[in-house]
């Protein structure tokens, strides 16, 4: 039996108000540490939808079940690999998808500690990456969606946190 998992139902956690900021927090620390860059939020309109075909996603389940996401372009996937992985020039892509899973997996890893709730009742699953030119991303599941938007080298970069009710 899993602890995180055995408590859910007594130990349920929703979101409330200051989610998006502390989202929006996770990301750019992150980015800061992992990359050292300085990215800036991009105001988003309601209609707005994230786009990119490059999303890699890290699962949550316990007392907070959901999909942490990351989306944007390949070439904005390339730059964040070759930043992280200081690389000099072209980056292998084989590698891209790693990179960007490990900055997913981070970036939910420092939100859910941002939480003192869920930081021992909240497990990440192994992240997943998807490639490709023409997807849409549905959570099928009610719930609350909260979506961030960062600059990141004049790209934007996506950060979604989907929370299955």
């Amino acid at each position: 039996m899993n602890p995180a998992l055995d408590s859910k139902t007594q130990n349920s956690v929703r979101p409330d108000a200051t989610w998006e900021a502390m989202l929006e927090c996770a990301v750019k620390e992150v980015f800061q540490i992992m990359l050292q860059s300085e990215l800036t939020t991009i105001t988003k309109t309601a209609e707005e939808v994230s786009t990119g075909d490059t999303t890699a996603m890290v699962g949550l389940a316990g007392s907070l079940c959901g999909v942490m996401s990351i989306r944007c372009s390949s070439q904005t996937a390339e730059s964040v690999a070759g930043r992280m992985l200081g690389s000099v020039g072209a980056v292998n892509p084989s590698e891209v998808p790693d990179a960007l899973a490990e900055i997913c997996n981070m970036v939910a890893g420092n939100f859910k500690s941002k939480i003192t709730r869920l930081a021992d009742s909240c497990m990440l699953s192994v992240p997943t990456v998807i490639r490709g030119e023409d997807y849409e991303m549905v959570t099928i599941a009610d719930g609350d969606q909260i979506v961030v938007c960062v600059d990141y080298e004049h790209a934007p970069i996506w950060a979604t946190l989907a929370v299955h009710s």
